[in-house]
C-alpha cells in the first residue's frame, strides 16, 4: 500500500484518523499508541528516581545528577526511533508493558545505570503503570488541547453575544410566533450553559494507584516490610502531578474516567442543542451563510 498521506488517510479504520485527521492531529501527542509509549517510558523512569530516592530501600542507591538528567532524557528525548524499537521487542514479549521494561534495560546499559536495571518495574504490576500512563494521557491532552479549543468556542459565542445584545429576534415558543427577545440574550443561554459545563472539566480530577498486583503492597512489604509504602505510593502518584488513590484492586477504578467522560457529554450535548438552533436560524432566514467562491 502506498504511504501517501491521502492514500493512509483513504485506509484509515476510523474518520478521526482519515477524513478529520488535520483536525484530530493536536490530540495525536496525548491519545496515539506513540503517546501511550512515551507515558509508559516517563512512568517507570520516575518509579525507578523515587526507588533511588528512598532511604528505606538501600539496595537502590540514590542517584547523580547526571544519571537524572539522562534517565529524563530518555522521556523527553522519546522519538519514532524509540517507539519503533519498542515494538520490536513486543514482538517477542507478546506484551506491551514487559517491552518497556525491556527497552530501558536496553537504554541504561552500558554505562553507571547498568546495575540498577533489575529495579525497574520493581514490584510492579502493568496496571501500576497501565492506569498511571493513561491518566497522564487524559489529564494532559484535556487540559493542553482540549479545554483551550473549548474556551475558544464559548469565548467567541460570548463576543457574539454581547455584539449582538440589543439585535432584536423573534422568538418561538412550541413552534409558534412568541414575544421578541435579543440575539445576544439567546446566546448568552449557551455561553452560560457551556461555562458551568467547563468547571466541571477543568476541576476534573486524575486518579492514580501504584500498589501491586492485588492492591495490597504484597510484593513491597516482603521485600521490604519496614518501608513506608503507603506514603511512598502517594508521593509518587502525587509528584506525577495526579490525584492518589489509596484503596484499589489490582485495577484503579477508573472512576475518574466515567466522571470526566460524563462531563464531556454534557458539554457536547449543550453543543448540539447550539448547532441545532444555529441551523434553524439559518432555515429561517435569521442567518445567511456566506458563499465561497468556488
Amino acid at each position: 500500500m502506498s504511504t501517501e498521506p491521502s492514500v493512509v488517510a483513504l485506509r484509515a479504520v476510523s474518520a478521526l484518523d482519515g477524513r478529520y485527521a488535520d483536525a484530530t492531529a493536536p490530540l495525536s501527542p496525548f491519545f496515539s499508541e506513540f503517546a501511550l509509549m512515551r507515558y509508559r517510558v516517563q512512568v517507570e523512569v520516575a518509579w525507578l528516581e523515587t526507588l533511588a530516592s528512598e532511604p528505606s530501600i538501600p539496595e537502590v542507591r540514590p542517584l547523580t545528577g547526571e544519571e537524572t538528567a539522562f534517565l529524563r532524557a530518555i522521556v523527553s528525548g522519546f522519538d519514532n526511533g524509540d517507539a519503533e524499537r519498542i515494538k520490536e521487542i513486543e514482538r517477542v514479549t507478546n506484551h506491551d508493558v514487559k517491552a518497556i521494561e525491556y527497552y530501558l534495560k536496553e537504554r541504561l546499559t552500558p554505562g553507571s545505570l547498568a546495575g540498577l536495571t533489575e529495579w525497574i518495574h520493581f514490584a510492579c504490576t502493568s496496571e501500576d503503570i497501565n492506569n498511571l500512563a493513561y491518566a497522564l494521557m487524559m489529564k494532559n491532552g484535556i487540559e493542553t488541547v482540549w479545554l483551550p479549543r473549548a474556551d475558544e468556542l464559548v469565548s467567541a459565542v460570548e463576543a457574539l453575544a454581547h455584539d449582538t445584545a440589543a439585535v432584536a429576534l423573534l422568538a418561538r415558543t412550541h413552534g409558534q410566533t412568541a414575544s421578541p427577545t435579543t440575539l445576544g440574550k439567546e446566546l448568552g443561554v449557551f455561553a452560560h450553559r457551556w461555562r458551568r459545563a467547563l468547571r466541571h472539566i477543568a476541576a476534573q480530577e486524575y486518579l492514580g494507584k501504584m500498589n501491586g498486583a492485588v492492591g495490597a503492597f504484597n510484593a513491597h512489604v516482603v521485600a521490604y516490610p519496614d518501608a513506608p509504602w503507603q506514603e511512598i505510593s502517594r508521593r509518587f502518584v502525587e509528584g506525577l502531578g495526579l490525584v492518589y488513590n489509596p484503596v484499589t484492586t489490582q485495577i484503579e477504578p477508573h472512576d475518574y474516567l466515567a466522571e470526566l467522560f460524563h462531563a464531556l457529554v454534557r458539554f457536547n450535548n449543550i453543543t448540539l442543542d447550539f448547532d441545532r438552533d444555529m441551523w434553524q436560524y439559518i432555515s429561517m432566514g435569521y442567518f445567511g451563510q456566506k458563499k465561497i467562491a468556488g
